[in-house]
């Protein structure tokens, strides 16, 4: 078994990949200001940190039911300067709709996308920068699955199965594109899973043409989707909980070449694996992570149950160290 760690970069996952590309290019252009979404808080904090080096300003709407418990990684993106909002929010039209009949709204990163984008709207200063689902967020993220080639080609060795965390797509697809084109291009035989959660498993929904965002400010895309308008429930890994996959991702579903597994909503089984991989390495994985991790121990239980002999390899997207409070939530652990 073999883990891609994402961890070591300065706010702690993956997402800094893209964040920094998609901030240097805003500058370039002569803006002034991004605003954006975050689901799990790792892509609002990276963000926050490319508009600091670049000398921007940054705008987050976060997730409601995120944004009550994590605390730190709010203070986190606000010492990078951003501004940080609960979404939905009062401060959007699309927002105010459902802040007003629900202020304790739980939000999604549906809802909180649709806010991003209304507040980049008529100020030519001002751009939205999307975290995961489009193209060229998953072409920057692919220097993961890239650097894993080239560590593998060193060792000597290849992948019989690769597993990652999928939520909108954009460490999966890092992970896994490069790989896939191995598959396409060499005729290597690989075997793809998405780990997912049940409480959004968007690659077990409709391939169709769907909106990105809960108040229909995006084109439709070509996706696996489960339906912009759906509420789904809070699970402390929310990364994953969004209503569609990058089309990317989705095509490539559709004609075979990724499979997916959805875990159950309380998350049980998968914080067991990621306390299980704790104990063994020594760092905590971020909730979303922890569906790598517990995907990947399950299908090596798999092999050790079968006979069967398999190189695995896995995507850690982030550090968990901002996230005991959801850990001792599920685990039923006190943080007295």
């Amino acid at each position: 078994m073999y883990y891609k760690s994402e961890f070591y970069s300065p706010t702690g996952s993956h997402k800094v990949n893209t964040a920094l590309a998609q901030a240097f290019y805003a500058r370039e252009q002569g803006l002034e200001r991004l605003t954006t979404e975050t689901g799990a808080g790792q892509w609002g904090t990276a963000l926050a940190y490319g508009c600091s080096l670049m000398g921007l300003k940054c705008t987050v709407y976060w997730v409601r039911a995120v944004y009550r418990w994590k605390h730190e990684r709010r203070n986190l993106m606000q010492m990078y300067g951003a501004e940080v909002f609960a979404s939905p929010s009062d401060r959007t039209e699309s927002g105010k709709a459902l802040y007003s009949k629900n202020p304790e709204h739980p939000g999604s990163l549906a809802i909180a996308i649709s806010e991003g984008l209304e507040a980049a709207r008529g100020d030519k200063k001002v751009a939205y920068g999307l975290g995961s689902v489009l193209n060229h967020v998953l072409t920057q993220q692919t220097i993961i699955g890239l650097e894993t080639q080239k560590q593998f080609e060193m060792m000597g060795d290849y992948p019989d199965l690769v597993i990652s965390c999928l939520g909108g797509g954009s460490n999966f697809g890092g992970f896994a594109i490069p790989f896939m084109g191995d598959v396409l291009t060499k005729g290597k035989k690989i075997k793809f899973i998405a780990a997912q959660t049940q409480a959004s498993p968007n690659l077990q929904g409709e391939y169709r043409y769907d909106h990105a965002d809960h108040a229909e400010i995006t084109p439709q895309l070509m996706m696996y989707t489960l339906g912009h308008k759906t509420d789904f429930p809070p699970v402390k890994g929310d990364g994953l909980r969004y209503h569609g996959c990058s089309p990317i991702l989705s095509l490539l579903r559709n004609k075979g070449y990724i499979d997916t597994v959805a875990y159950p909503v309380d998350e049980k089984h998968v914080f067991e694996r990621a306390r299980q991989f704790l104990r063994v390495e020594g760092f905590l994985p971020a909730p979303e992570s922890a569906y790598s991790v517990a995907c990947a121990i399950d299908e090596a239980l798999k092999c050790k149950a079968s006979g069967e002999e398999k190189v695995i390899a896995f995507n850690i997207s982030g550090h968990g160290f901002l996230d005991m409070v959801g850990y001792s939530a599920v685990l039923g652990m006190s943080l007295d």
